[in-house]
């Protein structure tokens, strides 16, 4: 949500910032701009839009070896050219990008206009570059920290000062920023996919830390009620292939990245998994098995897929462990005053490490004396570093918006999770041993729900053509239903709802239809009877059926008459992350049919970093 992009070195700045936008759509954006400081001051070229339109509209003479660029995501004022970013002062000198929301700007806004400055936008970062270049401090460090302590709310920034043309002063509170180290030349950005191309030497601010950057090197501090104080911020080697952000061969990254998910399958589980004594070895999580047992209760935070692949997570906990876990949509849970009891395991799911909703959640929890853990994908993310122990998914980058190799892995970590807390208890080590052997199966068994994708993508067009579909599961195949109408509306744009199957009957049976197909997910368990009775009901009232069930499921008459997806049957406990992936495909196949971009749907963001 948003992107940050900054150069400092000997090359032009511009065709860099602009590859570094590039490689950040992703994220989200409505408009994009770059600032670049040169012999002649800053230039500044900002649009509403795509990058290519930015890049294609740049003047011929927009040269300077100093810039930062940005991607907006409108939160204050509609998405134009003028709210783009970066906002300058009313003399130009002073150029800022911004990602967070700032909550005192009216306050701030109001202070200014008071006092004579023409605002020139809507928006809550322009008060950023005025403060700034209202300051009488001595450096742009001062400057910048000056301007910091008058703003309450989130903020990833960078700031070029035509006064002080050897530097770039970045900042982060709430809004992930990390320096990328080169030859002499120096790059910042808000995501390391802009940065990989160049450099895999990078250093990650923490909130409250402030960055001096220039070609030859950073020095980084600490802002505080005293002003700023040095910090021994170090850049470090990060073990990533840059061919990881290229499509590669693949019309996008979410078809790349929903088959790579054998492979990245097999990552997460390398060296997890104890086959000698049936039980997952995670040392991560920084407790022993005494600890592990002293566990009372689970509590998981996520928002979005994290947060449904979070209710698959509890249901197996409780199922193998026996102790009480549930979900919670971490975007709630820290405004409802929460008890947080000690004998209670936090774990907190996000794929970037940096989505805002979950981070707070896990600050929340530690202010009150919780232990929290993370599921997270991004190593060196914010929510990585703050929590007291984790599971690195291993998933590789992902781009795409929808998640795919991702949640499964965070699934596989949560089976991973369930099985080591269900031994140290009563799971005993024939049943350890069977869901081991499961876990070992599952990267195969992905691999032949893969190999269907020419017949799912026939029914996924036919279920495209419907305005609104119901996607239903019982128990264990709930938040599948529930992560399939996620993927289905979050790329295709139909509206999809997810109900419980033995919910039908208390209302949403009234809206089935010709003209509303139902997905069910009927896998073959102890209440496959009631699932198919289900959908006798549905079939009775003229409502398509979509049916993701296993082979050895006995449909009676409805046979012939719906559209049958079988995947492969594994351990009954396991099998909703093998029902979740033909959802994926149907949904990737329902938006490419109707012409979406899929990795960049509308209004969305792969990493949601404002509240």
């Amino acid at each position: 949500m948003c992107g940050i992009v900054g150069y400092i070195g000997g090359q032009q700045a511009a065709p860099l910032l602009l590859e570094g936008l590039t490689r950040l759509e992703h994220r989200g954006y409505d408009s994009a701009g770059l600032a670049v400081l040169g012999s002649s001051g800053i230039k500044v070229a900002k649009q509403a839009g795509r990058v290519r339109d930015l890049g294609d509209g740049l003047p011929k003479r927009f040269g300077g070896k100093i810039g930062i660029g940005h991607t907006r995501w409108a939160t204050h004022g509609p998405a134009n050219d003028v709210n783009a970013h970066p906002h300058t002062d009313e003399a130009g000198r002073v150029a800022v990008v911004h990602n967070g929301i700032i909550d005192n700007a009216a306050a701030l806004r109001a202070e200014l206009s008071g006092a004579g400055v023409e605002l020139a936008s809507d928006t809550d970062t322009e008060v950023l570059a005025h403060l700034i270049a209202r300051s009488g401090a001595k450096t742009l460090e001062a400057r910048t920290a000056e301007a910091l302590s008058r703003v309450e709310g989130t903020y990833g920034i960078a700031v070029t000062h035509a006064d002080f043309p050897d530097r770039i002063v970045v900042a982060r509170n709430g809004s992930p920023l990390i320096i990328g180290v080169g030859d002499h030349e120096m790059h910042v950005a808000s995501d390391l996919a802009a940065v990989v191309r160049y450099t895999t030497t990078v250093a990650h601010l923490d909130d409250g830390e402030m960055a001096t950057v220039t070609a030859g090197g950073f020095k980084t501090w600490r802002i505080d009620a005293s002003g700023l104080s040095a910090t021994d911020r170090r850049a470090k080697e990060v073990d990533i292939d840059p061919e990881a952000y290229d499509a590669g061969d693949h019309e996008s990254f979410m078809h790349k990245e929903m088959l790579e998910q054998p492979a990245r399958a097999e990552a997460v589980l390398r060296g997890r998994l104890d086959d000698k004594f049936g039980t997952g070895h995670l040392g991560g999580l920084n407790l022993d098995a005494r600890e592990l047992r002293a566990i009372k209760r689970v509590k998981i935070l996520g928002c979005g897929s994290a947060y449904y692949v979070g209710q698959m997570g509890a249901s197996l906990i409780e199922e193998l462990a026996r102790i009480p876990a549930d979900a919670e949509a971490a975007s709630e849970f820290r405004y409802r005053n929460p008890i947080v009891e000690p004998d209670t395991l936090y774990v907190a799911v996000s794929q970037s490490g940096e989505t805002i909703d979950t981070l707070l959640a896990v600050q929340e929890i530690q202010r009150k004396g919780g232990f929290v853990i993370g599921l997270v994908n991004v190593v060196g993310s914010a929510i990585a570093r703050e929590v007291d122990g984790g599971i690195y998914l291993h998933a590789g980058p992902e781009v795409a918006v929808a998640s795919t190799k991702a949640l499964t892995n965070m699934y596989l970590a949560f089976a991973m999770l369930a099985v080591q807390l269900g031994r140290v208890r009563d799971l005993s080590i024939a049943d350890g041993r069977r869901l081991i052997a499961g876990l070992n199966a599952i990267p195969g068994q992905i691999d032949q729900v893969l190999a269907a994708e020419p017949e799912l993508a026939v029914v996924a067009k036919s279920l495209a053509e419907a305005e609104s579909l119901f996607f239903i599961g019982r128990v264990r195949g709930f938040p599948v239903a529930r992560e399939g109408a996620q993927k289905f509306k979050e790329i295709s744009y139909r509206h999809a709802e997810a109900y419980q199957t033995s919910e039908l009957k208390h209302g949403p049976l009234a809206l089935i239809s010709t003209a509303v197909p139902t997905v069910a997910i009927v896998p073959d368990d102890e209440l496959v009877e009631r699932n198919v009775a289900a959908l006798h009901e549905i079939a009775a009232r003229g409502g398509p059926l979509t049916v993701v069930t296993h082979a050895g499921v006995d449909l009676g008459d409805l046979a012939g008459k719906v559209e049958r997806i079988d995947v492969p049957k594994n351990e009954r406990e396991l099998d909703p992350i093998l029902l979740t992936i033909p959802l994926q495909v149907l949904a990737y196949h329902a938006a490419l049919s109707l012409g979406h971009d899929i990795d960049k749907p509308r209004n969305l963001a792969k990493s949601v970093t404002v509240e």
